[in-house]
């Protein structure tokens, strides 16, 4: 099954209680709120299985989450599948779900991965640092300009507006 002509996926990850780890559901809250045709967003505390059939009815698919040790404010890197003969539920990575969505559905969707910079991931706390959240209006910002003209590859690679 390939995915629909023009169709993009955004999947943001991450846990909103543990600081900056939200910063890929906040992303993707983000992109919904702004309401691009052909642009549909899943958030979710991590990546699943499940997600490899979501996955493959879409030509892209953007996975957004907070980056431990990236590059600031943001890195947006092409993602590859990767095809493994087993896996934990708990930790799948965008390369394997992608890989899945290829094995199980003979999905040829195109992955992208967008890791926004954080700094503090402590549990229970709800609210984002001050940098993430400067990273975060940068990167949503960049994302759905990118969504809206309609090459998110050549909009996300172009970051002249570090801080």
């Amino acid at each position: 099954m390939d995915g629909a002509a023009g169709s993009i996926l955004v999947i943001g990850f991450g846990n909103p209680s543990r600081e900056d780890d939200g910063l890929g559901p906040a992303a993707a809250e983000i992109v919904e709120r702004s309401g691009i045709d052909g642009v549909s967003v899943d958030i979710d505390y991590q990546l699943s299985v499940e997600h490899a059939a979501d996955i493959a009815e879409h030509c892209i698919v953007v996975f957004i989450d907070a980056s431990v040790d990236g590059e600031e404010p943001y890195a947006f890197e092409k993602v590859t599948p990767k095809h493994v003969e087993s896996f934990s539920s708990h930790s799948v990575s965008p390369e394997q779900v992608l890989g899945l969505a290829g094995n199980l559905f003979n999905a040829r969707t195109e992955g992208y991965m967008l890791g926004i910079r954080g700094y503090s991931f402590e549990m229970f706390v709800g609210d984002m640092t001050d940098g993430a959240k400067s990273n975060l209006t940068l990167a949503a910002g960049r994302l759905v300009a990118a969504l809206r003209s309609g090459d998110i590859v050549e909009s996300m690679g172009d970051k002249r507006e570090k801080r």
